[in-house]
């Protein structure tokens, strides 16, 4: 961490991320609301550490519950609750030696504020005790029951044992793990022409993705004026599955559906260098994340922005826009569970329910033949999703390709399970269009 960023005392952040955690457990607010929803006098380190904490209590609630339980007699109140999950998030992500006692004094002093003395004086004992039964607990084996897995890594019983039935035990193992770690946040180097100089690299470090690398931790004041000229882009290099596939060539017309937030729009216009990029969907609040990234987009760029929904009449919707009906390649990043992209998304794992992949399934087999209808003959579609899921993935292609009755085949197909590929999961289906695929109807 550089000195002009060295971190400030916590009495901001903590209170801060405290209540966020209160308003998430009363009222189950999605974390990514919460955050955007932090007061504008927050510097840019505590607003690091407010996410940092907020994020840690939500990954290990699972965990940490599991020991408060024994050891209260009756439920503390929401706010007293909240400083316990963060005091042990705190616990588990470790420190420097005399750790346990600072983290204790803190949620002591920060209960006096929050709540009342004489539930200081419960959280102190209860912290206390907390720390000492963490520090003796050792991780289960991968052939442990799904119960024990479930509390240790904090994640749902049945959606362990969900995965086990997909990838085995040692994997599902390996999975969890991953997604109880902190995850970093990669940048993508967007010149064609030149690699970034020793100054761009200051802050980042390479990875073994062509083109992405790592924000140092403490170094984001070093990479904010290269993401603020257009230089950088933050991306996960999981996103390069679909867009290589997808190949997208100069002077093309490329549709990207579901397009928001836009960073798949913006690599494709990058990619590209000349012709047209026409990003769709839904209004709402990410509209104004996916205008700023087209907004990046090389001049040579036609770019466009339609809002509207793409599983109805896209075909009508463009031409209301005077854009073209179909094109040669569509990329269709579909809404889902986002079970590659939990280390992200903390709050996934406890919003998700066993139905919800079925429901995602049919709204993406919606999408997807909505999608093809897009696409030129003989031209190509390509199918991704942040899910680790067969029902989201090879189940909506398998499903889609017999419906279509060999208007469209699987050409190829790429899988990120993140423990295998050390970055976030996803997968991409590239699907090619028979010479006699009928055009959109207008």
């Amino acid at each position: 961490m550089s000195s002009a960023e060295t971190v400030p005392p916590v009495s901001k952040a903590w209170p801060t991320a405290a209540r966020l955690l209160v308003r998430w457990l009363d009222d189950h607010e999605r974390v990514d609301v919460l955050l955007e929803s932090l007061p504008t006098d927050l510097s840019r380190v505590e607003r690091a550490r407010v996410q940092n904490l907020l994020f840690g209590a939500v990954r290990h609630l699972g965990r940490i519950d599991s020991h408060l339980k024994p050891l209260l007699a009756r439920a503390p109140r929401t706010r007293v609750r909240a400083v316990l999950l963060l005091a042990g998030c705190e616990l588990i992500e470790g420190g420097a030696e005399g750790h346990v006692a600072r983290v204790v004094h803190h949620a002591v002093e920060q209960t006096k504020a929050l709540a009342s003395p004489a539930e200081a004086r419960l959280v102190n004992a209860v912290v206390r005790k907390l720390a000492a039964v963490l520090a003796a607990e050792v991780a289960p084996p991968a052939d442990a029951s799904p119960e024990a897995l479930a509390v240790w890594y904090s994640h749902p019983q049945w959606l362990i044992e969900r995965w086990r039935s997909y990838f085995g035990a040692e994997a599902t193992r390996a999975l969890l793990e991953w997604n109880q770690t902190p995850a970093p946040v990669h940048v993508r180097w967007r010149p064609r022409d030149r690699a970034p100089t020793e100054e761009e690299m200051r802050g980042v470090g390479p990875t073994t993705w062509a083109g992405f690398y790592e924000i140092k931790s403490g170094h984001w004041s070093d990479v904010a004026p290269l993401l603020a000229s257009g230089l950088m882009a933050v991306q996960d290099p999981s996103t390069r599955l679909a867009l290589e596939l997808l190949a997208p060539k100069a002077g093309e017309t490329v549709l990207d559906l579901c397009a928001a937030p836009g960073g798949k729009s913006l690599a494709i216009a990058d990619a590209m260098g000349s012709g047209r990029v026409v990003a769709v969907d839904l209004p709402g609040p990410r509209i104004d994340r996916l205008a700023a990234n087209l907004g990046l987009a090389p001049a040579t760029i036609d770019v466009a922005l339609v809002q509207g929904d793409a599983a109805r009449n896209p075909g009508r919707l463009l031409a209301e826009h005077d854009l073209p009906v179909t094109a040669p390649a569509v990329l269709l990043d579909v809404p889902c569970s986002n079970t590659g992209v939990m280390r992200h998304r903390v709050d996934v794992k406890w919003r998700l329910q066993e139905g919800d992949f079925k429901k995602h399934a049919q709204q993406q087999g919606e999408l997807l033949q909505a999608a093809s209808r897009l696409v030129t003959p003989g031209g190509r579609l390509v199918y991704s999703t942040c899910s680790l899921d067969p029902v989201e993935n090879e189940r909506v292609v398998e499903a889609f390709c017999e419906r279509t009755g060999g208007r469209f085949s699987v050409i190829e197909s790429r899988l990120s399970r993140p423990w295998e590929t050390g970055h976030d999961g996803a997968a991409a289906f590239l699907l090619k269009a028979s010479d006699g695929t009928r055009p959109a109807r207008r």
